[in-house]
């Protein structure tokens, strides 16, 4: 299956990380993985005095399933230096979220897919509209209409 992830981290080695990651899902057999480049990007929700954030996308093909990608990531978050109990709203070696699985639409309690603020969010859609804006939320809306709503309504 296709998916998209949002990749993020404002403190130590984060591009390291981001390179670890593609590293290990290579080692998961994901195949076909896009990057983005590396945003630069203000905090959003962040607490007072929040360094800035580097922000990439990621796609890929993998056979697993999604709950397997997304323990897969949190480990990736840890072996990072990111605790397992975290504020979203401190800084960060790494966050790692899965924003697309398809067209699918996931609602368990260990996962919520496409991303719930995923659309609000330039720092989320910018660097995915590089590599993929062709990907669609399941609404049928691309990554790349979606962004540009987000920039018209900031406009």
């Amino acid at each position: 299956m296709k998916f998209a992830l949002s990749l993020g981290g404002n403190i130590g080695d984060v591009e390291s990380c981001f390179d670890m990651v593609e590293k290990t899902l290579v080692e998961a057999g994901v195949s076909e993985i896009l990057r983005s480049r590396i945003y630069v990007t203000v905090p959003v929700g962040c607490v007072p005095g929040t360094p800035d954030f580097k922000n990439q996308a990621l796609t890929g093909e993998y056979k697993g399933s999604p709950e397997e990608l997304f323990h897969l990531l949190q480990d990736l978050e840890r072996r990072c230096g990111r605790p397992a109990l975290h504020s979203s709203r401190e800084s960060r070696t790494l966050d790692c979220d899965l924003i697309l699985w398809g067209c699918e639409v996931i609602d368990t309690a260990l996962l919520t897919v496409p991303h719930p603020r995923a659309r609000s969010r330039q720092f989320v859609l910018e660097p995915l509209a590089e590599i993929a804006p062709e990907m669609t939320f399941p609404d049928g809306v691309t990554v790349a209409q979606s962004f540009a709503l987000l920039q018209n309504e900031r406009a």
